[in-house]
């Protein structure tokens, strides 16, 4: 603004009263015209004035050029009615009702409506005026201006839209709202929070005017109070997720476990100012869990009693068969036998040697089936194994006139991802058993190839009577031996179930084909072991004939064992070598009676002992500064896994399983007369 201007002249149209209006001249008239009409088109706004005596609209601004109407549309619509025709049809109404309350009572005019535009759509308009009343107290003339309000409309039918969907995926989810705002000290619960408590009325009905916090927390079981005021306190102070199980007292006195989520909103000050969450009822879920639990603790309940069960069970057969088979090996040390006793002591052995084999089958599947059975894959070399197990065989192939064939040239440094102890077990098992059900006379060949670049195939094929396809489904079950039970041929049944979960413990499978009267091939596949670290190639031959007892100067034996028959088997085979000098004790006490006044060279130790077993004597022969040096090598019915591995860390020398393995125990003795 200029000095030479003044405020009236900067302002123009302001500066001009109607008593100016009257006194301008046609210029300043004309330049006052233009002004208003800049101010009409340039608002977006659109302007109206309604003669009621005439019923005449007047109608300026852009608003109506955005409806999309030419100036003959618009210079047509003079009337009321002519605008009502424009109107949505629903929305009549709120207009007419909008001018009679302003007319007629005097309230301001104001109302929201839809207008027709030239395409045929719809835009939301408000529109709002004022009147001036005559002497006579009517109204003549009625003006306003209109504003398009759409994006506005759309905005807010989102934002309900919005709201809308997300009640309806909390009312879905059964959820529990709520929200603490620390400015007023509120804590409010949607109606969902209390449900889940089993009340059905609104929770103001609940609180009755009180601290909502404080009655949640009385309802909360005493247990869990400070846990959760603790989860909330870590929450706001290291921000740690607010994320709690808890149990609330229901309306039926039973307590309800509720999961709460939320988290915090912080000022600049790192303050709290609110906090928001959800409620979900996970009782169901609890109850489920409880009763996974309690079916977990049964199973393990009745898997203890069912190892307890196969371990004495195994502790009461390996007892009296330490007899059968413990005197039957002392016979390889005697001369004087005639041809048909030592006939009879081999016989006697085959028997006690298939009973022990019943009892290590029903061992082993129980263990499998328990999930306690471990294996350790690595690198194997499988004609190492495959020649250690045709060795193993041979003798009963020998006695039925079976020729066992294998090709080893085509094994040379091919590894396999294996067990090598399970997997010895799994071939001995199928070669026995094409050796037992195949014919006099027959053959036996272990084939091997490559099935693809990852997987390695091993064979056993028979020449024997075959498997009908009708029996397929029946080959994998315990106890179920096809119709053999009641034949010559020995066996528990569950040889071929055990190779096949072992098969699968190792990530191979097991599969056969059989023709009738022609053969049957069992095929093995496993994964080919890409390293090359393996056990060397190395054939361990395992001792057939008895082994002999390196001594060449006395040894004095203490034997704690309190059962006679396993006493005479050991004192027999004393006897046998002269060098062998035994004291027995038949309790343990006077066992360590014995061990400090005979000064063993070695003690062989029995576990089940009465007032007190195994373990207990070590421990204190461990303790006994003289004696705390004396080998002691464990001889026990107690032939679980468990109890073996258990044996070997309490610190025995060598810790053997009845029935006692004769040679087992002379190659532990050779280790420590030497």
């Amino acid at each position: 603004m200029s000095d030479s201007e003044s405020p009236r002249e900067t302002l123009g149209y302001l500066s001009l009263s109607f008593a100016d209006l009257t006194k301008a001249s046609p210029e300043e008239m004309r330049a006052q015209l233009e002004r208003y009409n800049r101010i009409f088109h340039g608002s977006g706004c659109g302007f109206w004035e309604w003669n009621l005596d005439t019923n005449q609209l007047y109608w300026e601004g852009r608003f109506w050029d955005g409806l999309g109407y030419d100036a003959e549309v618009r210079s047509s619509m003079t009337s009321a009615s002519d605008m009502f025709n424009f109107v949505h049809p629903d929305d009549v109404a709120v207009i007419e009702a909008a001018v009679q309350s302003h007319v007629i009572h005097g309230a301001p005019y104001s109302a929201e409506y839809r207008i027709r535009k030239a395409d045929g759509d719809y835009a939301w308009t408000q529109t709002r005026g004022s009147s001036r009343r005559a002497a006579d107290g009517k109204v003549h003339f009625l003006s306003g201006v209109n504003v398009d309000i759409t994006e506005l409309k759309e905005t807010a039918a989102r934002l309900t839209e919005s709201e809308a969907r997300h009640e309806r995926i909390i009312e879905a989810s059964n959820d529990g709202i709520w929200e603490w705002n620390r400015e007023d000290k509120t804590l409010d619960f949607s109606n969902r929070c209390w449900q889940q408590l089993g009340y059905e009325e609104h929770d103001e009905v609940l609180t009755r005017g009180r601290n909502r916090l404080q009655l949640w927390y009385e309802l909360m079981h005493p247990e869990d109070v400070s846990r959760f005021k603790d989860t909330l306190a870590t929450h706001i102070s290291q921000g740690v997720p607010f994320d709690i199980e808890y149990r609330m007292k229901a309306v039926d006195g039973r307590y309800r476990w509720i999961k709460g989520r939320g988290s915090a909103s912080l000022n600049a000050a790192g303050e709290v100012v609110s906090m928001a969450g959800s409620n979900m009822d996970i009782t169901l879920i609890k109850e489920a869990e409880e009763r996974v639990m309690q079916a977990k603790e049964a199973a393990e309940r009745a898997n203890r009693a069912k190892s307890e069960f196969l371990s004495s069970m195994s502790h009461e057969l390996r007892t009296p068969l330490n007899a059968i088979m413990g005197f039957a090996q002392l016979f390889d040390y005697d001369n004087n036998l005639t041809s048909e006793q030592q006939e009879n002591v081999r016989e006697i052995r085959k028997a006690g040697s298939h009973l022990l084999q019943l009892i290590n089958d029903v061992l082993d599947l129980a263990k499998i089936e328990s999930g306690k059975l471990t294996l350790s894959l690595e690198p194997v070399l499988p004609a190492r194994v495959v020649r250690e197990c045709v060795q193993l065989v041979q003798s009963l192939a020998d006695s039925r006139a079976i020729k066992m064939s294998v090709d080893f040239r085509k094994w040379s440094g091919t590894y396999i991802h294996a067990d090598s102890v399970r997997l010895k077990q799994v071939l001995l098992n199928l070669m026995s058993n094409a050796i037992k059900y195949n014919r006099m006379g027959g053959s036996v060949e272990v084939v091997f190839y490559m099935s693809d670049e990852e997987n390695v195939r091993i064979g056993v094929r028979d020449s024997g009577y075959g498997i009908p396809e009708v029996k397929r489904k029946e080959m994998y079950q315990p106890f179920n031996r096809l119709g053999a039970e009641g034949g010559k041929i020995e066996g528990s049944g569950v040889g071929l179930v055990i190779t096949r979960r072992l098969m699968e413990m190792m990530g191979g499978t097991i599969d056969f084909e059989s023709r009738v009267g022609h053969g049957t091939t069992f095929w093995l596949t496993f994964k080919k072991s890409t390293q090359q670290d393996a056990v060397p190639f190395n054939v361990t031959n395992t001792p057939l004939a008895r082994a002999e007892l390196n001594i060449s100067k006395p040894h004095r034996v203490l034997y704690i064992e309190d059962n006679p028959s396993n006493i005479r088997v050991i004192r027999q085979f004393c006897q046998r070598f002269d060098l062998l000098q035994l004291e027995v004790a038949e309790e343990a006490f006077f066992g360590l009676y014995k061990a400090r006044t005979f000064l063993p060279d070695f003690i062989i130790l029995d576990i089940n002992l009465p007032g007190m077993d195994g373990y207990e004597v070590l421990e204190v022969l461990k303790a006994d500064p003289q004696l705390a040096d004396i080998p002691v090598i464990a001889l026990s019915a107690n032939a679980m896994s468990f109890d073996i591995e258990r044996g070997r860390k309490a610190g025995f020398f060598e810790y053997l399983t009845k029935p006692v393995d004769i040679n087992a125990l002379i190659l532990t003795l050779n280790r420590l007369v030497r």
